[in-house]
């Protein structure tokens, strides 16, 4: 499975409003079920907040990667969302968060889960990745930012 798959336009929200990280997860829930036409609001927030209650997952500098597992979901699915102002994430390194990936997978893909984490991790190892997805005006851009990079990635592999 392939970021670009997980992460299509429709599941890409430049100009995040929240300020803060619960908000966030609300946005981002709720574009998803938007994008999804799913109504798994509550559980899809429930399995994000169990994860993030464990540790936090701001991760790297600027960068989240808020994520969960529930059977309310039938395939590894995200949504990218670009906060231009950052929002208080409780991130590990104090730090504003500017980029959130969020990923929410079925019970039993915890394989493909672990599989998009890791290329997910990969790619944000080149810094200009996280400028290039950051300058992005809108879903469409963003999404090409994702498929040039993993592009990349998977030439090296």
């Amino acid at each position: 499975m392939f970021l670009h798959d997980v992460f299509p336009p429709e599941f890409i929200k430049v100009d995040l409003e929240a300020e803060d990280k619960d908000e966030a997860f609300e946005e981002l829930v709720d574009h998803f079920c938007q994008a999804d036409r799913s109504n798994a609001r509550e559980e899809i927030l429930q399995a994000l907040r169990e994860r993030e209650a464990k540790m936090s997952t701001g991760i790297h500098k600027g960068i989240a990667i808020p994520h969960g597992k529930t059977n309310a979901v039938e395939m590894v699915r995200g949504v990218l969302g670009v906060s231009r102002n950052g929002l208080d994430y409780d991130a590990l390194d104090g730090e504003p968060v500017h980029l959130l990936f969020m990923i929410v997978a079925p019970q039993k893909d915890s394989e493909k889960h672990l599989r998009i984490l890791k290329r997910l991790a990969e790619l944000l190892e080149n810094p200009q990745f996280y400028t290039d997805l950051q300058s992005q005006k809108d879903a469409q851009g963003a999404y090409k930012v994702i498929c040039k990079y993993e592009d990349v990635l998977i030439a090296l592999d």
